[in-house]
């Protein structure tokens, strides 16, 4: 499984305009919902929400992946989000979120949800990495980088 898999160009954003976690998590849901990879956009923020009660998907060093499983979607989508000025997130380590990538998959496929948070979270662990993709200024560039990434 590849990053790609369920990760494309038009579903990045490179300069988040939210300013709380709950309008990020909307805001990247929205993208989901404008590429089409969602239709009800009120339920698959209700099931991020309900997985971050349980504790905050903030992973530490400026990430976090808030993700969840419903049975309105088919298959793995992501999103991927940078915050130039920072989210409060309530994170592992009290540090504000710049990256935010946002997964979610079937109910029914739960092994392979779980494959793709530890891929994702093993790509962010690279601080030059986290660094590049935060700098970068086009959702093309940061496609360039998470490829390069996983061809290694």
């Amino acid at each position: 499984m590849q990053i790609m898999d369920f990760l494309d160009q038009s579903s990045i954003l490179v300069d988040l305009k939210s300013t709380d976690k709950k309008s990020a998590i909307a805001e990247l849901v929205g993208v989901l919902k404008d590429t089409k990879k969602i239709k009800k956009i009120d339920e698959i923020i209700n099931v991020i929400l309900e997985r971050e009660k349980l504790g905050s998907t903030g992973i530490g060093q400026s990430v976090a992946i808030p993700h969840g499983k419903t049975d309105i979607v088919d298959e793995q989508v992501g999103v991927l989000g940078i915050s130039r000025k920072g989210i409060e997130f309530n994170s592992l380590d009290g540090e504000l979120v710049h990256i935010i990538f946002l997964l979610v998959g079937p109910t029914k496929m739960a092994g392979q949800h779980l494959k793709a948070l530890s891929k994702i979270s093993r790509l962010f662990k690279d601080k030059f990495l986290r660094r590049t993709i935060r700098n970068a200024t086009t959702a093309e560039e940061i496609i360039k980088i998470i490829q390069q990434e996983e061809s290694y």
